[in-house]
């Protein structure tokens, strides 16, 4: 009789998960086909990288446009311009920049292109607190990495329960190094110049230009 105990509490604790699978997966489903459906998308966002162990905190300000893949992103003083081939790393203070022929970067890094879409592959998911911030309710949802060889340890994204939009993003390495993205403001549909994503290298003439590859 106890193993008959033991066997139904395992199903429907199993069946409980499954659901609250579904559920994560509906609503991240519901922010990528919302975030699809924008011409671009105008982020300002509070970024604080910190490592109690290393006693590290760093705290700053950035923006993103992002329109597909593309987007132009501003953080600690450098701008990454991604054309949806190539990325240039823009540095003002070295007036170097860094071409690269792809944006992978490191494959466990979470870049604003893939930021709405990459639970999609490579994440289990389940539904997680939902938490009261200035007055609106900011359902978040935990991702757990299914390569067990990854960086990642856990990611956190607070969804804004009204408006389907990321309000919060944060990743938590296994090296115990904790990243947290937190949007000011987000925009949709502004209008922005047809050579926004396209690099000038007449601007950069003073310039060092280190190609990769």
């Amino acid at each position: 009789m106890k193993q008959v105990i033991i066997i139904l509490a395992f199903l429907i604790s199993n069946i409980g998960f499954s659901q609250d699978s579904k559920k994560a997966e509906t609503l991240l489903n519901e922010v990528y086909a919302k975030a699809k459906a924008y011409d671009n998308i105008s982020i300002d966002f509070k970024y604080v990288l910190e490592n109690q162990s290393e006693n590290i905190k760093q705290e700053t300000r950035g923006d993103v446009i992002m329109q597909g893949d593309k987007y132009v992103l501003n953080i600690l003083g450098v701008t990454r311009l991604f054309d949806g081939k190539t990325m240039y790393t823009i540095s003002p203070e070295d007036e170097e920049v860094t071409v690269s022929s792809n944006n992978s970067e490191d494959e466990n890094t979470i870049t604003p292109s893939k930021m709405m879409s990459f639970y999609k592959d490579g994440y289990s998911y389940k539904m997680d607190v939902i938490q009261d911030v200035k007055g609106r309710k900011v359902q978040f949802v935990k991702l757990n990495p299914i390569d067990t060889n990854s960086e990642i340890k856990e990611v956190f994204l607070g969804i804004d329960a009204q408006t389907k939009h990321i309000y919060r993003l944060i990743e938590v390495g296994k090296n115990g190094t904790k990243t947290t993205l937190t949007v000011n403001s987000f925009k949709t549909n502004e209008p922005i110049s047809k050579t926004l994503f396209t690099f000038d290298q007449n601007k950069y003439k003073e310039y060092y230009i280190n190609k990769l590859d």
